[in-house]
């Protein structure tokens, strides 16, 4: 009987290790939770100049397009080797024709490496033209996306910075029936 009792023992212990190491991501942080960040990008967007659902007009020279600068909030919940998430963005054009995008978008994807992820986004946005005058509207439209984040450990400086909380970000999304298209990077910084 005390030979039983110690192999049921031993086997609990050892079913009970996976369940235990499930609970933590390879990059040590939690793998199942709340995970708010923000984030900082730069990049440029271009628009074709067909006519669109969104009711864009066509540019009277050439293509609209415009480097601009954004702000990123949002948060992921980790599933174990997946994510799920949404953030809300405020992007100011700082040359070219756009003047303001703003929008929402949720993400989906899964965990690589030490701290990476690998992502595709769905939104809405919204885009105010410069080129349009100062009281041009808002022209809106579905969002469609795919991305990239890689941590310190995972371009191999995880020596430099340890666990800064901080991920390199790379991205390209376009709008509407894919009447632009927008490559992104930046950082992004997570709590």
């Amino acid at each position: 009987m005390r030979k039983f009792t110690l192999a049921a023992a031993a086997a609990a212990a050892f079913v009970a290790m996976p369940a235990y190491a499930q609970d933590e991501a390879p990059d040590g942080s939690r793998a199942f939770g709340i995970d708010p960040y923000v984030a900082v990008l730069g990049g440029w967007e271009q628009f074709d100049n067909e006519p669109n659902e969104a009711g864009i007009p066509a540019a009277t020279r050439g293509r609209l397009d415009g480097s601009l600068v954004q702000g990123i909030v949002g948060f992921n919940v980790p599933l174990g080797p997946v994510f799920v998430g949404a953030e809300g963005n405020v992007a100011k054009g700082i040359s070219g024709d756009i003047d303001w995008e703003y929008g929402v978008a949720g993400r989906a994807g899964v965990r690589a490496g030490e701290s990476g992820l690998i992502y595709g986004k769905v939104g809405y946005q919204w885009v105010n033209f410069a080129a349009f005058g100062k009281d041009s509207p808002d022209y809106h439209a579905m969002t469609y996306g795919l991305g990239f984040e890689v941590g310190p450990k995972d371009i191999g400086l995880g020596g430099l910075t340890d666990n800064a909380g901080f991920r390199f970000r790379a991205e390209v999304t376009t709008f509407g029936d894919a009447q632009s298209l927008r490559p992104m990077a930046g950082v992004v910084a997570h709590f």
